[in-house]
């Protein structure tokens, strides 16, 4: 869920691939009169990140999973973990460690959302960390008002516009004065960077639907969408429209040569991680949600609930949430078939994808095998 992990006076703006080690300086830093970037809206980053997604709180206790962390890495290079990055033998599979620090960023070019965070490992801890990490599991986000549609090739078609479902036209969008003929009105919607989209919304046709028109085709050709990207609005507890993407595809961009190989990423960052353990000192990481499914900085009370309040053995049943396609959330049945070491030589003994399990599906009965789970998945054994 991260990117590079390196002490840096400015925060990073990562590539599609998120995990590389691509920095973007910020133009005019350091510079008199120079602007700061606007704050991300976090009710916006949610729903980016997706549904599941629940970051831990300032000065809470967490538990990092390294070997999570380079398989992002791996993830987002879209190559699998690599056998020639050496091993670490005295970091441990897991540390517990103080979350000093959060930030939540988004790609310029791409929006691709991450957040930044500092860890420092830990071996005693107050009591005002563990009632924050406990307090994080017990409280959900407010869900706001939203809706994300999958682009089809006419939404992306430059002749043509965005059609709105009804009902999300209804819920999202001011309402529009049917004694207009057409209806029509003009919304503005702020994205990830406090830029402003201006669109005519206007409810037309045979049958007749509610369309985005003017200013549709040029959000489309300045975000680079494509058929299959998702778009999502959302509308905030102060009511202000929000207008966020999600790729289809993140593939790497084109990467300079000067930039360290998928290889060095893996070693810097378990270097990294290794040298904190070590020095009980903080380190820095970036977590970047749709990179990888599984979240690797998991709230310790999280972690405590699901390793140690469920006994594990073969033949358990659980249940697990899945992110949809449209940002909602299910939940499948499913049986744990084996746990074992996912890397017994540099990894051993480690909690994290040692659970083999298949899900049940209920459409026949049918049992898929999924790839391997971590015991203290936040996810499962809901």
């Amino acid at each position: 869920m991260m990117k590079m992990e390196r002490q840096q006076q400015q925060p990073p703006a990562p590539s599609a691939a998120a995990g590389s080690a691509v920095t973007v300086a910020v133009p005019g830093a350091g510079c008199e009169g120079e602007k700061k970037a606007p704050a991300i809206n976090s009710d916006l980053w949610h729903a980016c990140a997706g549904p599941l997604v629940q970051l831990p709180p300032a000065g809470s206790l967490v538990v990092y999973f390294p070997q999570g962390h380079s398989e992002q890495v791996a993830a987002s290079m879209q190559k699998d973990v690599d056998a020639h990055v050496p091993n670490y033998p005295n970091l441990p599979s897991k540390l517990i460690c103080l979350l000093h620090n959060i930030t939540l960023h988004a790609d310029l070019e791409t929006d691709e959302v991450y957040a930044q965070m500092t860890l420092q490992p830990v071996t005693s801890y107050g009591k005002e960390a563990l009632q924050l990490s406990e307090l994080a599991l017990k409280q959900a986000r407010p869900q706001n008002e939203f809706f994300c549609k999958t682009l089809t090739a006419s939404d992306t078609s430059t002749h043509g516009g965005f059609s709105v479902p009804r009902r999300a036209a209804e819920k999202i969008f001011p309402p529009l004065d049917f004694s207009m003929q057409p209806p029509a009105q003009e919304i503005q919607a702020r994205d990830l960077h406090d830029n402003v989209w201006t669109f005519r919304h206007i409810y037309r046709g045979q049958p007749k639907r509610h369309l985005l028109t003017t200013g549709w085709s040029l959000f489309v050709s300045g975000k680079r969408l494509f058929a299959g990207d998702s778009v999502i609005f959302v509308r905030d507890e102060r009511q202000q429209l929000l207008l966020g993407i999600r790729r289809a595809n993140r593939q790497p961009t084109n990467i300079s040569s000067s930039v360290l190989s998928s290889d060095s990423m893996h070693i810097g960052i378990l270097a990294a991680a290794a040298h904190a353990a070590a020095n009980n000192s903080p380190f820095t990481i970036f977590y970047n949600p749709r990179a990888s499914p599984t979240e690797f900085v998991i709230p310790f009370a999280k972690y405590q609930k699901a390793v140690y309040g469920n006994q594990l053995s073969l033949g358990m049943r659980f249940r697990m949430m899945f992110e949809t396609e449209e940002l909602g959330t299910r939940r499948y049945m499913g049986t744990i078939t084996g746990i074992n070491d996912l890397d017994p030589v540099r990894w051993k003994n480690s909690q994290w994808r040692n659970l083999q399990v298949g899900l049940v599906v209920r459409l026949g009965s049918i049992v898929l095998r999924h790839p391997p789970l971590s015991a203290a998945d936040p996810r499962t054994f809901h």
